[in-house]
């Protein structure tokens, strides 16, 4: 297949999803699965009380649909599939329980956190026994320079995983927001996958494709949120990619609105203990402080999109 064949698996998932959101939005409203939001938090988004969640199953059935039709030509599309199946379940399941079932916490978190490193342990062992990929890690500007952490290697995945996930569900706070900086992130693993022939580039392009589809929906003001069921999915397709690609490192540039999220949670709960109820940032995680300080809901995703954009751009440099 030819590079510019791989703009198919971009428009099919595309198309998918656009004629996916007009059925999945108003059975998920008619099913009551609508958004709630916290009386204590940013109050201009109380107004998206009630908008569906679970949006994530637009994209995720897109992007799955698109990757079967390569993947018996493609097998390395197996494991970050699996990845990003695994974690949609997970937030699905979450989702479920917190909207439809009304456990507002939904999953406890130990019940997640097992979820995940169960899903992570089976990507894992699939790498090491079924694939030729090295868990060797390529160095950012340093062209054929790889690190190996030996020992800690395992380790090592599990946290960057688990990580990457959490990071993406962090990030999904604002109408777009994760969509938009995913889009990038995939956009530019698509051109290495491809420029690489790694063999997973058919994925990484309908993903492209998918979130695009779903943007037109999720975009402000959103018509349809993607809750856990999505944010997980995407953590997951994010974490397998980079280890299909071997450029976990490369998540800490390409990443990095996905990396100040987390630190920005971490900080906060520190903070808020150490000081006996102080607050470090307005809120956390920080798309809510900058909202706070005054930016519209619009400019923070579109500045942290076009921060991921150059950030890729950069790391594009660097491999």
């Amino acid at each position: 297949m030819t590079d510019f064949k791989m703009a198919l698996p971009v428009l099919l998932a595309f198309a998918i999803s656009v004629i996916l959101g007009p059925i999945v939005i108003p059975y998920l409203r008619k099913l009551k699965m609508g958004q709630t939001e916290r009386v204590e938090g940013v109050q201009s988004h109380l107004k998206k009380a009630g908008t569906p969640t679970m949006g994530g199953i637009i994209f995720l059935l897109s992007t799955t649909i698109t990757a079967l039709f390569y993947v018996k030509d493609y097998p390395k599309i197996i494991p970050v599939l699996f990845l990003t199946l695994g974690f949609g379940i997970i937030g699905f399941l979450d989702d479920y329980l917190k909207v439809v079932l009304k456990r507002s916490d939904g999953l406890m978190p130990a019940q997640k956190m097992a979820c995940q490193i169960v899903v992570t342990a089976i990507f894992a062992f699939y790498l090491v026994k079924f694939t030729d990929v090295s868990l060797a890690m390529k160095i950012p500007f340093f062209p054929g320079h790889e690190i190996d952490f030996g020992i800690l290697t395992i380790p090592i995945l599990f946290v960057a995983v688990i990580g990457a996930v959490n990071g993406v569900n962090f990030t999904d706070g604002l109408d777009g927001l994760a969509s938009s900086v995913t889009i990038m992130v995939a956009t530019f693993f698509s051109v290495v996958a491809i420029g690489t022939k790694s063999g997973i580039e058919p994925i990484t392009c309908a993903v492209v494709g998918a979130l695009m589809g779903f943007l037109l929906f999720n975009v402000y003001p959103a018509k349809i949120f993607m809750g856990d069921t999505g944010s997980l999915a995407l953590g997951g397709f994010v974490a397998g990619t980079a280890y299909m690609l071997q450029m976990p490192l490369f998540l800490l540039i390409v990443g990095l609105i996905y990396v100040v999220e987390v630190l920005s949670v971490m900080i906060q709960v520190t903070y808020f203990k150490a000081t006996h109820g102080k607050r470090f940032f307005k809120m956390a995680p920080i798309h809510h402080h900058f909202e706070l300080c005054g930016w519209s809901e619009t400019r923070v995703v579109a500045v942290f999109s076009i921060i991921t954009a150059i950030l890729c751009l950069i790391a594009l440099m660097g491999v």
